[in-house]
């Protein structure tokens, strides 16, 4: 801890972002000697502003017209003054009622991202599961007009997904049945990378006499995979206008995938993303799981002059219900 950052300076510093977070107008020593808990001066709380600015705790923006919290603040704020409060359970049981075990997959998940946006009035985000945590049950191929097959794919159980591909040609019933019977005899029960991983072992054990099964598998499977690689849900709140640069989802995507691996909840603040699209903002992330492993990452993105402890809320029980209802699925 820095020496600046005795009690009195603390007290100070969170009265002070507390207030900007809530007012959005830099704060001044006049505004923060009225606090009746202080019982300070406005030259002393003058000193430990300049003291606290000198550290690179706060900025002003312009002259003598109060200070704001900086990258720096909003950090010391978040990781020692914050006061974070649980909901009630009865609050937690009502949101619970938003992830009903009928729902598929798609839909849980559409579920959370709208909560996170609700609750904060904020950009709430879901990453979708990772594709080689997608476990395949079944998958069927129909020949329909032209180049073009219809894939039906069950996964996790309950999840039934259609979606059409382009081939390089045409395929008759009887094929596509072949690998569809291959498939489901060979790659039932493993994730889609594991049975993307497989099809490539065995090219690469008999490419002298690759078989067409094979290769009429890989071609089906690749372009019925790729279609589930690497997508987002994102609920928009009230600052939509903020971010116009939602249409680069990779970065996104990336920052996500960044904080999966971490347990509990983890906060970006401005630079500290690591993208310049994220300076002005942070972030606030947590991972669900099912069947006790980390299967994606959900949160929510807003200004930095955010309410932390609302946010970190909303974020957590989001996540643990997202949990929950997918351990039921």
């Amino acid at each position: 801890m820095s020496e600046v950052l005795n009690q009195r300076a603390q007290q100070i510093l969170k009265i002070l972002v507390e207030r900007y977070i809530r007012e959005g107008s830099p704060i001044g020593s006049k505004t923060l000697a009225e606090e009746s808990l202080l019982g300070l001066s406005s030259a002393t709380i003058r000193n430990i502003l300049a003291d606290l600015e000198d550290a690179g705790y706060l900025a002003s923006p312009h002259t003598s017209a109060g200070r704001v919290p900086t990258e720096l603040g909003y950090r010391f704020f978040v990781d020692t003054l914050l006061k974070v409060k649980s909901l009630q359970s009865n609050e937690v049981h009502e949101l619970g009622h938003q992830f009903s075990s009928d729902l598929t997959l798609s839909s849980l998940l559409e579920s959370a991202s709208t909560m996170l946006s609700s609750l904060t009035r904020m950009i709430g985000v879901v990453a979708l599961p990772k594709v080689n945590r997608v476990t395949l049950r079944q998958i069927e191929f129909l020949s329909l007009s032209a180049n073009r097959v219809l894939v039906v794919l069950v996964l996790n159980n309950r999840e039934v997904q259609n979606r059409i591909i382009h081939t390089d040609r045409i395929y008759s019933a009887s094929e596509l049945q072949t690998v569809s019977n291959y498939l489901n005899s060979h790659c039932s029960g493993k994730d889609l990378m594991a049975v993307r991983k497989e099809l490539l072992d065995a090219m690469e054990k008999d490419k002298d006499c690759m078989t067409k099964l094979i290769q009429t598998a890989m071609e089906v499977t690749n372009k019925a995979i790729e279609a589930d690689n690497q997508d987002c849900i994102i609920a928009v709140g009230d600052l939509r206008v903020m971010f116009e640069a939602f249409t680069q989802k990779q970065e996104v995507l990336n920052l996500l995938n960044h904080a999966f691996e971490a347990e509990g909840v983890q906060i970006f603040i401005g630079k500290e993303s690591g993208y310049e699209m994220f300076n002005q903002c942070s972030i606030v992330t947590a991972s669900y799981a099912a069947e006790g492993q980390l299967i994606g990452t959900l949160g929510v993105i807003g200004p930095t002059r955010m309410p932390y402890d609302r946010v970190i809320t909303a974020v957590d029980v989001t996540a643990k219900l997202l949990s929950a209802a997918l351990n039921q699925v």
